[in-house]
């Protein structure tokens, strides 16, 4: 007969389990120490963070979603926040630190529920009305442009590079970025894959430019080769023009010094042979993603013709985009129809780099943005800047849709939903409350991160609302409240929109979770992953 005091083992010794109130302490309190980490980020005046990697790689940035990337986050809780910065880039390309910001204050603000005895589905009901009701009003608020509205556009961009230390060219990246994203437009679709950012040291950031074709930081592959082609046919091949060594170990018997000699002939004039085909399809130019034999490079030199050798994958999609050309496998197949077209292939030398620009493309559509900047670093974060506006003036194309930034649209989003809770009847009502008080998180932190009072800047802001002025939010430039939509801090609907859906999604997912069980698998370092 079995005792009833023997115990009874569901799972292995060192699976490890959190439940109930713990489990939801541990999530929400992971959830927040990820969205605290990157809460001094925030605005125009918020700070960079410092990433060193065990290699001593150092990264510098205040982009909430690459802080998030190159941390290592092993908590399942924290990592279904990286999940929403991840979305949020991916979507629009900008907001990371919002979509986060606002994720983590909803936790927290559930905390305060969870302790009053309210249950985690009522907490989670009132999110997700107040989510849809939060749509539904972003909606309402904002107001539709023109695609015609370059200041409007250039006022997008320039809000979304603040902060990023780009601010004294910012006028300058605005038109480089209106104008790309302009030029790529196609019938309302714009695919930002036809922009290729190219970094180049030296010089400095104010000497980034726009060029309307693809550069590849490569130079051709022999000096006598022709620096530049016009009216170029331009092959693109990810075969190698060399001889294959064989996969196997192959031995060959040579008696005389002509069966060595008719040896060595023979790869020749397979060499030869390929050049030959390529010449045949009257390609001038041929960029080849893969290597290119020393033989070849002095055939293809001698029928004057123009090659670059390893070319990225990604830079061989852009050139095939570009030029119209097909990217051929085989040599056999390789005919004048899979050719591309431009104006011009050119080497350029800039200071120690050596360029190779194609112009004049085919498809205007495909163009590249030149970054300088006088270290990796600076490049980096540079690009970081360039890539938030281009994806939100992409974004405003789209949609058409903006809204005031600065603080504006939360607290005026905020009032409004406060008005709403007071329709609902039953718990949900305080799961919208604070809902509410969760999006005022966003400029409160405004503030705090350019040394401002956040109460008072709080007060003033709710005062100018219920008077009526939507667009009342912070100027951190002057640290003052005023009409930020009329002060040129304009942002895209659909960076506040997919923030609060992504945030109030994993909140909610996050609440609902009142067991935690590790799957028994260890890590790397034979370690159960944590969850304390």
């Amino acid at each position: 007969m079995v005792s009833e005091k023997q115990p009874i083992y569901v799972v292995p010794e060192n699976v490890q389990r959190i439940f109930g109130q713990d489990a939801q302490r541990n999530n929400i309190l992971a959830a927040r120490i990820v969205a605290d980490i990157i809460k001094t980020t925030l605005g125009p005046k918020g700070m960079d963070k410092m990433l060193v990697d065990s290699d001593g790689n150092v990264v510098v940035t205040n982009d909430g979603v690459t802080i998030l990337k190159e941390m290592e986050i092993e908590h399942p809780a924290a990592k279904m926040m990286v999940e929403i910065a991840k979305t949020q880039e991916n979507e629009v390309g900008d907001g990371t630190t919002t979509a986060v910001m606002i994720a983590g204050k909803l936790l927290e603000n559930a905390e305060k529920l969870l302790d009053k005895k309210i249950h985690p589905t009522i907490i989670t009901k009132g999110y997700q009305i107040a989510a849809e009701k939060s749509l539904e009003i972003l909606n309402s608020l904002a107001t539709r442009i023109t695609t015609d509205d370059d200041y409007t556009l250039r006022q997008v961009a320039i809000t979304s590079m603040t902060g990023k230390g780009v601010e004294n060219v910012k006028e300058k990246f605005a038109n480089i970025i209106v104008g790309a994203v302009k030029q790529i437009e196609d019938f309302g679709k714009i695919d930002l894959n036809n922009i290729k950012l190219e970094k180049i040291k030296g010089s400095s950031i104010r000497d980034t430019e726009i060029i309307s074709g693809i550069v590849l930081d490569m130079e051709k592959v022999n000096i006598d080769m022709p620096k530049s082609v016009e009216d170029a046919k331009i092959a693109l091949i990810d075969f190698s023009i060399e001889i294959k060594n064989p996969d196997i170990d192959t031995k060959i018997s040579i008696s005389t010094p002509e069966q060595l000699q008719g040896f060595i002939d023979s790869e020749e004039r397979a060499l030869r042979g390929m050049i030959d085909k390529i010449k045949k399809t009257g390609a001038s130019v041929v960029f080849c993603q893969k290597g290119i034999d020393d033989v070849a490079q002095y055939y293809l030199t001698k029928n004057k013709i123009y090659a670059c050798r390893r070319v990225n994958k990604s830079d061989m999609e852009k050139l095939a985009r570009a030029t119209g050309g097909k990217i051929v496998s085989n040599i056999d197949d390789l005919s004048n129809e899979d050719l591309g077209g431009a104006k011009s292939v050119e080497e350029v030398k800039q200071g120690e780099n050596t360029l190779t620009y194609v112009t004049g493309c085919i498809n205007p559509k495909a163009i590249t943005i030149i970054i300088r900047g006088g270290s990796e670093h600076v490049m980096d974060e540079t690009e970081r800047a360039i890539m938030d506006g281009l994806g939100d003036v992409s974004a405003v194309l789209k949609d058409g849709m903006v809204v005031s930034g600065g603080g504006a649209i939360e607290i005026e989003l905020a009032k409004r939903l406060r008005i709403f809770s007071q329709s609902l009847f039953g718990r949900e009502r305080l799961a919208v409350e604070e809902f509410a008080a969760a999006l005022e998180s966003i400029p409160i932190t405004l503030a705090e991160n350019a040394g401002l009072d956040p109460i008072d800047i709080l007060t003033e802001l709710k005062a100018k609302h219920d008077e009526g002025m939507e667009h009342f939010g912070l100027n951190l430039f002057k640290g003052n409240v005023e009409d930020t939509f009329e002060a040129g801090i304009i942002e895209p609907l659909k960076v506040k929109t997919q923030a609060i859906s992504s945030a109030s999604e994993v909140a909610n997912m996050i609440l609902r979770i009142d067991d935690v069980i590790s799957s028994g698998r260890r890590n790397k370092e034979g370690r159960m992953p944590e969850m304390e």
